[in-house]
């Protein structure tokens, strides 16, 4: 039985309403279940809503019955109907569904952030902060790149965390489930962050759902790495896999040495990873080469720096095909500023800010060829008979200019 606090019992209790205590249900049978012996209360939380009836269910109830978030979450990306009606035809169900969803947590008391890489700019831990985070790349991000102690929570119950402000002690809360369990020997050059992607989707799919500790021993920069690799190892991890919490070996807080990263002189387990392996994932999941109809980027939202990328590609060129890059609405506004939101438009493309490739304002890329650098991006739209050539962003790009992907063309651009 976990054990609780005065103000959680109250809580339990409904001393402070119908909605808290809906929500102390919640974490009290999840602590439960995880034999959590007691809460500890949280700093930040990051929910990672949908437009789902089920989603938008349970937050309306909450809603209905009084609940306020005691600590303000972050949510993920709905789907930005204004700029997308511009694009398409949209159902009037689904536009009523994300008013009612934007309404439903703007009242519960939610940032309306929409960005699925809050932790880069809008929502940043420290070390050992305890925080309630779902979304597949932030929780491995969040855990691995600072520090910070989340379990890999639903929308759900992360909401619920938001409301109560604690969460049941269990898993990577606790320093002894957060040890490495497997040395991960990285023998590509991983010069790219493309790279990245390819390792963080194909790791699982050899080890499981193992804690890796990798040692990147061929990088030219062994300690260098930029937010878009890391965010998109993790995101791509917790896409084949479940994730939630990966080591850098001399790189991340809790990897200064071996005998950190696996709490022990003991490496219980060893596996190497070749460019052969990164090449044969790709081939596996990716669609042919050949013509596309679309390029699609952002899954996770695409840096400044991504789109830094693409933008000086295309920049005084004509696109073959449409082009949506998804990024977070202060990033789009930076576009804007710096003047690189028109150089897009005028090429023939689109920054789309506050939205998902996971949503029903897309339908009319359903059926159709396009082009990405996510794997995640082609996983997910594969129920919706979206198809995707995957490859490096730089390559990606230019074959949207030329309407068709040929070869692997980065090392010949970058």
């Amino acid at each position: 039985m976990v054990k609780l606090s005065l103000a959680e019992q109250q809580m339990l209790d409904g001393d402070f309403g119908k909605g808290t205590q809906t929500a102390m249900k919640i974490q009290v049978a999840i602590a439960e279940a995880f034999d959590a012996p007691y809460m500890v209360p949280i700093s930040r939380a990051h929910v990672a809503l949908s437009n789902q009836e089920a989603d938008l269910w349970f937050v309306e109830k909450l809603v209905s019955q009084g609940a306020k978030c005691k600590i303000r979450p972050t949510v993920n990306p709905s789907f930005n109907w204004e700029q997308m009606s511009q694009i398409t035809n949209l159902s009037s169900e689904d536009v009523d569904i994300v008013r009612r969803t934007d309404n439903a947590y703007k009242k519960i008391g939610a940032l309306m952030t929409y960005d699925c890489t809050p932790y880069l700019q809008l929502n940043v831990p420290k070390v050992d902060d305890i925080i309630s985070y779902s979304e597949s790349s932030a929780t491995p991000f969040v855990n691995s790149v600072y520090g910070a102690k989340t379990n890999r929570e639903s929308a759900q119950s992360a909401l619920c965390a938001a409301v109560t402000g604690v969460v049941p002690y269990y898993g990577y809360l606790m320093k002894e489930n957060r040890k490495g369990e497997i040395l991960v020997n990285v023998l590509a050059k991983m010069d790219y962050d493309f790279d990245f992607q390819l390792l963080g989707y194909v790791l699982p799919l050899k080890i499981g759902f193992k804690i890796p500790v990798f040692n990147f021993a061929n990088k030219k920069e062994k300690n260098n790495f930029s937010n878009a690799s890391l965010m998109n190892l993790g995101a791509q991890m917790n896409t084949s896999g479940n994730v939630a919490i990966y080591h850098i070996l001399g790189y991340t807080p809790e990897a200064n040495t071996l005998e950190n990263a696996f709490q022990s002189n003991l490496v219980p387990e060893e596996i190497d990873i070749t460019q052969e392996d990164l090449d044969s994932v790709r081939d596996k999941i990716s669609a042919p080469i050949g013509k596309i109809d679309f390029a699609l980027f952002g899954c996770p939202h695409l840096t400044f720096e991504q789109i830094e990328i693409v933008t000086k590609i295309i920049e005084g060129k004509k696109l073959a095909v449409p082009l949506f890059i998804m990024s977070s609405d202060p990033t789009m506004r930076l576009c804007e500023q710096m003047g690189i939101l028109k150089i897009i438009e005028n090429a023939g493309g689109n920054i789309i800010s506050n939205t998902c490739m996971d949503q029903p304002c897309w339908k009319f890329l359903y059926g159709k060829k396009g082009v990405t650098d996510s794997p995640k991006c082609a996983y997910y739209t594969k129920r919706r008979k979206m198809e995707f050539v995957i490859t490096d962003l730089e390559n990606a790009t230019y074959s949207a200019l030329e309407g068709e992907v040929t070869s692997d063309r980065k090392k010949q651009f970058i």
